[in-house]
């Protein structure tokens, strides 16, 4: 009895606390106008007048000043940071697991969290400031495996994209909650600037990927980009690692042919794991590639039993298990990973005891 007693108290006062909550976050919606304000980037160079209430991140979007955002604005990916100078008001706990002691000494914040609600002085990365809306068809789409798609995009408007190997853009899908944007890496190398393709696994009940793989040729589409911190080195003497696995396929594609477009007799090795031979695909692309290309090296491995009509006669186990087997130590490299975040931990740590350098390795997580 007093347990139970306990027990409704204690959701009772949950429950007043989300209304208060709630009625707090319609009050400052509806009755508290902030009326116009300052947005001021880098000192002067974008003067802007926005409408005070909303948040730094769709203020600049109302804008087309387009911050990455993976998670949709919605406050768990971190990926919007930047550095506010003033008027952003104090650092929000959902911010704080996103950002370091350093960081919140410098000013950094997350633009999807920092309300505007008076004038507001922000420092963004050119790179940011580069970003374009792009207008795109649906030029064709193809079932690589049987929850993977790979889906061409022919630009419209701007007709080209400029992007470096290992970026991504971030798709425009609808929502009951209006348009939301998800990141995808791009799978086409530099040099075919008129075509942006994505390879997307399917995650269920997943806004961006269901989108996406409902798409028809000839469908409209709409992406901002390009994003991300992946930089190519330029000296050819210098071997490149790609490691993936899933959809992280893409943007090791991208840099496979970028590299054989700019360096044919260039080292580099692929690393990509799937779970069985369903989950294969690309592979007899990357040997015809190695074929024209001996200094290209493929591996692909299977983490999974063999089942009793499978035939397979590669690496088995998990991808790092390859990494560490076929790679030499001590050779200067460079290496670019994708894929889940125990994947991404058991390659960096076989990278580094190989002898290459933490800032030599770039890695996108899903």
């Amino acid at each position: 009895m007093g347990f139970s007693i306990y027990l409704y108290s204690v959701l009772s006062f949950s429950g007043l606390v989300i209304l208060l909550a709630a009625g707090l976050m319609i009050a400052e919606r509806f009755l508290i106008n902030y009326g116009i304000c300052k947005l001021d980037i880098n000192a002067g160079e974008k003067p802007l007048e926005v409408v005070g209430g909303q948040t730094l991140l769709s203020s600049l979007y109302a804008n087309e000043i387009f911050i990455p955002s993976p998670c949709g604005g919605k406050g768990s990916c971190g990926q919007c940071k930047l550095t506010v100078v003033s008027g952003g008001g104090p650092v929000l706990p959902t911010e704080t697991p996103h950002l370091t002691r350093k960081e919140i000494r410098s000013g950094v914040r997350l633009a999807c969290q920092v309300k505007v609600r008076e004038d507001i002085y922000v420092r963004i990365p050119e790179d940011y400031l580069n970003v374009k809306l792009f207008s795109a068809t649906v030029e064709s789409t193809r079932s690589l495996t049987y929850d993977i798609k790979e889906i061409r995009l022919k630009l419209n408007d701007p007709p080209e994209i400029s992007q470096r190997p290992g970026q991504y853009v971030q798709i425009q899908a609808p929502s009951p909650d209006g348009p939301i944007f998800r990141a995808y890496s791009i799978s086409t190398p530099a040099h075919e600037p008129t075509v942006v393709e994505l390879v997307v696994r399917l995650v269920p009940g997943g806004i961006g990927s269901t989108y996406l793989h409902n798409l028809e040729v000839n469908n409209p589409a709409a992406f901002t980009g390009p994003y991300g911190e992946f930089y190519l080195n330029d000296d050819p003497s210098v071997e490149i690692v790609c490691v993936g696995g899933g959809a992280g396929m893409a943007p090791m594609k991208n840099i496979i042919y970028t590299i054989y477009d700019r360096w044919p007799e260039r080292s580099c090795w692929l690393f990509f794991g799937c779970r069985t031979t369903r989950d294969i695909f690309y592979l007899e692309q990357f040997k015809k590639l190695q074929r024209e290309h001996p200094s290209f090296h493929v591996v692909y491995a299977l983490s999974d039993e063999l089942g009793p009509d499978e035939k397979w006669d590669g690496e088995t186990g998990f991808i790092h298990l390859s990494v560490d087997k076929y790679l030499e130590h001590d050779i200067p490299r460079q290496a670019f990973l994708c894929g889940p975040p125990l994947m991404i931990q058991a390659v960096t740590r076989v990278l580094e005891e190989k002898g290459i350098r933490p800032e030599d390795i770039f890695y996108d997580e899903f």
